[in-house]
């Protein structure tokens, strides 16, 4: 058997972080939801059920939450950052598809969410 593509993902990652343009927004803050799915180079963890040779997924959300932690007037500029972190964190990682979704934005909308999505690649 072979195995054609290989990633680990997170999904439905909930983190109150401060990001956004309007001064409310920086000061209060709000809820965000993010989704990642990150591509690896090789699969030898499927083999060798050995955790050196794959990407943990809690050091990747340390590295998510680390990042959210510090504000940013846009999404896209918070997952760049999360992006590179990760790049940085895992020579084995190939691509990264991240969104990040804040939940509530102060448009006048319920339940509404304002989403990007970034797609990466080394």
């Amino acid at each position: 058997m072979e195995i054609s593509r290989y990633s680990i993902g997170l999904r439905n990652v909930h983190l109150y972080a401060y990001h956004g343009v309007m001064p409310q927004e920086r000061q209060v803050g709000a809820w965000f939801t993010l989704d990642l799915e990150i591509g690896v180079s090789d699969c030898r963890c499927a083999e060798d059920d050995n955790i050196e040779d794959t990407v943990s997924y809690a050091d990747v959300y340390d590295i998510v939450r680390k990042e959210m932690a510090i504000p940013s007037n846009l999404l896209e500029h918070a997952g760049k950052r999360i992006c590179e972190s990760i790049y940085s964190a895992f020579e084995n990682v190939t691509d990264i598809e991240i969104a990040i979704c804040k939940e509530t934005p102060p448009m006048g909308g319920d339940r509404l969410s304002a989403c990007v999505t970034l797609k990466t690649k080394r």
